[in-house]
């Protein structure tokens, strides 16, 4: 069977998608129903959840990012990849989240066990942890 780092292997159909946990751990693709079925059961943060302010802190493997919510589909991001190219902090756009193959979930900015896609195309390494620490409510003036 070609491997997915074989230059030469190009899959013939959607069923051949793989993921990063679970079934590609093992050297086995992954078919479209599995896949759909594993959409369902992810637990992440949403970019639709955000709003201006809130702070998501992710851990991945080998590295930690604060990204900071700016709205508008923006996010001023520090750590990781960025700080390591003396490029922190950086304002950028989140692609979403894939299972470490060419399947993406767009609506998400961070979930466990995925790997994080920024809009400059860095990729992280697996997703260990994720904390959202909610920017507060200005005082309501009665």
């Amino acid at each position: 069977m070609a491997r997915r780092n074989d230059p030469s292997h190009k899959p013939t159909d959607t069923s051949e998608i793989t993921l990063a946990q679970g079934h590609q751990a093992r050297g086995q693709p992954m078919a479209l129903t599995d896949l759909v079925r594993e959409v369902e059961r992810l637990q992440g943060v949403e970019k639709a959840e955000l709003k201006y302010g809130d702070l998501v802190l992710v851990r991945t493997r080998n590295s930690s990012y604060a990204i900071f919510c700016l709205g508008d589909g923006r996010y001023r991001v520090s750590g990781g990849w960025f700080d390591r190219m003396g490029a922190s902090p950086t304002t950028t756009t989140i692609n979403g989240c894939t299972w470490g193959g060419s399947a993406i979930k767009t609506d998400l900015v961070a979930g466990r066990g995925l790997f994080l896609e920024f809009g400059n195309r860095v990729l992280t390494t697996r997703i260990q942890q994720v904390q959202v620490v909610r920017a507060e409510e200005p005082a309501q003036v009665h």
